[in-house]
This record gives structure tokens, C-alpha cells and sequence, in this order.
């Protein structure tokens, strides 16, 4: 287990009440406050919205997360990374930190050979030569494979819940610990039962919910709490 629980928010608008002028707004907000509170990353997961929709929304998410991070430190390492549901075009494009895979997506290799033909590009001229990039695992030999596959951390889901597919259940997910990356909770997690994943070996929490449903910087200050 990591000496310092890792953080990752994965966004979801639609969870917003409003039109889609609040719920942008309102996402853009939460943003603002995980990355001002110390959340490790953010992933994009707007998957719902046309091309030119996701990259402006990229582009406004990403100028929140520079914002919040010269406020807060210039050490990379410490500041909050955004990375891109799937769209490594749309990532290379606002300059973001990294992409986040499916399981059945293109693997990390190839992630990182768009992103190094593109490191030359103006657009590209401020992110990381080397991007961040999660990858979501529902077994622990897709976890391993992820690893194998360079990607840098791996999301393990659904740990508790999913309305459309069973619990993996805590001793899964310490099986998927023991590959040589690290491992994030996520699916159903609580303040309540997060000590249990991070107890299994996970390396953090990933969630929708308890990030967005409360107030941010008191659940990081909980979680960070019980190591």
C-alpha cells in the first residue's frame, strides 16, 4: 500500500440538476475545488458530448487545474493532473496531463506513440513528454496486463456496486494488488468502507460520488486521515 492515498475524481455532469450551461459550470466548479484541495487526478468522463463539445470543455477544465496548481505548488508531482477519457487526440490537443483507457480500449504503447508523434506540435508543447495513463480493470489479470502494458495505474472496478454488473469484492481486488502497479478502488466507495480497500492493498480511491455529492477537501482530509 502507497505511503499516501491516491485520489482520482472522475467527473460526471449529468449528475448536475440544470441545463447544460449549469452543469458545465457546475462541473467546472468541482473541478476547481478537487484540484485546490490536493485530489491526485481528474478524469474527463464527459463520454456523452460531440468532439468540439469535449475538447472546449477539456481546454476550460484544464485552464481550472493550471489555475488551482500555480496557487497551490509548481512541483508537478504534487499538483492535480487531468487526464481525458479515452480521447488521446482531444488530451494532446488542450494539453492535459494523460488519458484514461477502457479495458477493451488501444493499449498504453500506443498511447504513448501518438503522444511522442504529437510532442513536437505547438498544441502539445506544454504537456508531459510521457503521459499520465489509467487504464480500468474488472479482473485481476486485466490488471496485470495493464501493467505489463506500461500503463501507469490501474482503476479496479466494481469493487461494492454497479447498477449493471456484479461486485468484484474485496479479495479480487487484493489479488489485483499484488501486480507491479498501482491499484485504485473504485465502485460503491465510502468514507465508511474505503479503509477496507486501502487495507486490501489498494493504492487509492477512485469515485463519481464522493467527490462530487460532498464537500471535497473534507473527504481527501478523511481519506488521507487513515494512513
Amino acid at each position: 500500500m502507497s505511503s499516501r492515498c491516491l485520489l482520482y475524481y472522475l467527473t460526471d455532469r449529468t449528475a448536475f440538476p440544470g441545463d447544460e450551461s449549469s452543469r458545465r459550470r457546475r462541473l467546472l466548479e468541482k473541478i476547481r475545488e478537487a484540484s485546490r484541495a490536493g485530489v491526485d487526478y481528474i478524469q474527463l468522463r464527459e463520454k456523452d458530448l460531440p468532439t468540439r463539445d469535449l475538447e472546449s470543455l477539456a481546454r476550460e477544465a484544464m485552464g481550472v487545474v493550471r489555475s488551482s496548481a500555480q496557487l497551490k505548488t509548481e512541483n508537478r508531482e504534487l499538483r492535480t493532473a487531468l487526464l481525458i477519457n479515452s480521447r488521446t487526440d482531444i488530451a494532446i490537443a488542450v494539453e492535459a496531463d494523460g488519458v484514461h483507457l477502457r479495458s477493451d480500449d488501444v493499449s498504453p504503447q500506443e498511447v504513448r506513440t501518438v503522444w511522442q508523434c504529437g510532442a513536437d506540435t505547438p498544441a502539445h508543447q506544454l504537456s508531459p513528454r510521457d503521459p499520465l495513463i489509467g487504464v480500468s480493470c474488472h479482473s485481476p489479470g486485466e490488471v496485470t496486463q495493464a501493467a505489463d502494458a506500461g500503463a501507469t495505474f490501474a482503476v479496479f472496478a466494481p469493487v461494492f456496486e454497479k447498477k449493471d454488473a456484479s461486485p468484484t469484492g474485496l479479495l479480487a481486488l487484493k489479488q489485483a494488488c499484488d501486480a507491479n502497479i498501482p491499484v485504485l478502488a473504485l465502485g460503491g466507495i465510502t468514507l465508511e468502507n474505503a479503509q477496507s480497500c486501502l487495507a486490501a492493498g489498494a493504492s487509492g480511491i477512485a469515485a463519481i460520488r464522493l467527490f462530487q455529492d460532498d464537500d471535497i477537501a473534507t473527504v481527501v482530509k478523511q481519506l488521507r486521515s487513515h494512513l
